[in-house]
């Protein structure tokens, strides 16, 4: 009766209801057990819907793999903003400092294609872009070209 159950969870806030107990109840797991190694694994994403795997063995044993939310969550929460814009090249939300995209970089680090931080940090520029969110004050598409022309190569030295 081994398997694997995929849900997503509130970071840091599972409980034994809706949507893991129903999945976990007929396994032979301790369902107390995995909600709170969830929370514990999930505390840094709080507020955030995260997607978390749980596969168990029929002995009762569980191991936990927890993903990591979407980039533009993770952009949301860092910069404080509930929703993108409707028209991103125009109309701007909030604006993001270049510490705040290398720390959503960083977190979003193992999700990414990129091999190192500057260019990981291009693509949540490249996120920040389409919901309507600057970089050090300006449109977001600009800011990865100065990327790339080597001004923020200071910033990403010691990375």
């Amino acid at each position: 009766m081994a398997g694997t159950i995929e849900v997503l969870v509130p970071g840091g806030k599972a409980n034994p209801g809706p949507p893991l107990g129903p999945e976990l109840g007929p396994t032979p797991v301790d369902v107390q057990d995995v909600v709170s190694q969830i929370n514990d694994q999930t505390a840094a994403f709080d507020g955030m819907e995260v997607p978390v795997t749980v596969e168990y063995e029929d002995d009762g044993s569980f191991s936990i793999e927890v993903g990591v939310p979407p980039t533009a969550a993770l952009i949301k929460d860092e910069v404080g903003f509930d929703t993108g814009s409707g028209e991103p090249q125009k109309d701007f939300v909030a604006d993001m400092s270049i510490e705040q995209l290398k720390k959503v970089a960083k977190q979003k680090s193992s999700d990414l294609l990129a091999y190192d931080l500057k260019n990981a940090s291009k693509e949540v520029a490249g996120t920040c872009a389409s919901l309507g969110v600057t970089v050090e004050g300006e449109d977001a598409r600009t800011f990865k070209e100065r990327i790339d022309g080597g001004e923020f190569d200071d910033a990403f030295e010691d990375e």
